[in-house]
């Protein structure tokens, strides 16, 4: 594991945690350095910055939360995974959205902390100029509006982290784009990116596209198939109108979800994938649970980190600037050249 030399601060009131945790970074041939409260962590001398802070939720006095959100109202930037033993999606969400870059539940696994330790210190490793990365990784999203801005923003936070995104939007808002972005920003982005389209695929097909099958598992099935959930192991799968998906093969989606398993059709072999899901709806999934039409369970392990894409008619600022957009791209797909637009 590479390191720019800057310690890794632990601030964990448990001493047995603390302890363990100093122990596996060491291990790791990193430096460390341990704090029993947040409050002893501000008072630390402010010589040497830390290249990642392992940070508890629950202490006394001053929270993990609260002290990050403190961190957050200063100029420094420090790379932030929490630590719980009592998580939960609200706390969860609202430590990512604060700029956490991971959220780890205990007793966690020993890899799954060091590769989060190895993500901060990738990005403090990184030149301050480059942090940004939405300049150059949001490819295909014109515009500069507010409501554009903060929607990228939210892709920026949740973009380094493992959560499972759920993605609002009306149809044509540029959903799948907003996927692809959360893919290309992610530790994943060497890895294959895997849109499904939930409504576009005849609902006796789904699980057989979701899942794969084998040889003769039903009428047709004249040869084995590969799944999509087999297709994007290590990488990204995006499930787009998530809301399509028919009761009878949400279970089987819920289960993939938390145990990162499932069998495909006429298959009695278990498949073991590493896959990080992002999901988009047009519709009202909440209105949808409570009409008993979508999981309430499925719903929650679904919308960890929701993101709302907003129409144009709430950005009518970037209208001018997509149209300029499409008429150079229709100009050079055509060979034609153009000097100047006239906005008026």
């Amino acid at each position: 594991m590479s390191n720019t030399g800057a310690p890794i601060y632990v601030v964990d009131d448990d001493v047995s945690v603390r302890e363990g945790v100093e122990s596996l970074i060491r291990s790791a041939g990193l430096r460390v350095k341990t704090f029993t409260s947040a409050q002893e962590f501000l008072a630390r001398p402010q010589s040497e910055a830390p290249s990642c802070l392992v940070l508890d939720v629950e202490m006394p006095g001053l929270s993990g939360l609260d002290l990050q959100e403190q961190l957050a109202k200063t100029d420094v930037q420090i790379p932030i995974i929490f630590l719980t033993g009592h998580g939960n999606i609200p706390m969860t969400v609202r430590a990512i959205k604060a700029g956490a870059l991971e959220f780890l539940t205990k007793p966690f696994k020993d890899e799954d902390l060091l590769d989060a330790i190895q993500q901060a210190i990738d990005r403090y490793q990184t030149p301050p100029q480059c942090r940004n990365l939405a300049e150059h990784s949001f490819k295909g999203i014109i515009g500069t509006s507010a409501a554009l801005k903060a929607a990228l923003q939210q892709v920026e936070r949740v973009a380094p982290t493992e959560s499972t995104v759920l993605i609002f939007g009306e149809t044509g808002t540029g959903k799948e784009l907003i996927a692809h972005t959360i893919h290309n920003l992610s530790s994943r982005s060497g890895r294959a990116f895997v849109p499904v389209n939930c409504a576009a695929i005849p609902l006796d097909l789904l699980e057989s596209e979701l899942f794969g099958h084998e040889k003769g598992a039903f009428t047709g099935a004249i040869a084995q198939k590969v799944g999509r959930f087999e297709l994007a192991d290590k990488g990204t799968l995006f499930l787009d109108e998530v809301g399509d998906i028919p009761a009878a093969l949400q279970p089987k989606l819920l289960r993939v979800l938390q145990e990162q398993e499932f069998e495909p059709l006429g298959s009695t072999r278990t498949h073991k994938v590493d896959v990080r899901l992002v999901a988009a709806t047009h519709r009202d999934l909440s209105d949808m649970v409570k009409r008993s039409e979508f999981r309430s369970d499925l719903y929650y392990r679904l919308n960890v980190f929701p993101i709302e894409v907003p129409p144009l008619r709430k950005r009518k600022e970037d209208i001018s600037m997509l149209i300029e957009c499409f008429v150079r791209r229709y100009a050079e797909k055509i060979g034609k050249q153009i000097r100047k637009i006239d906005k008026k």
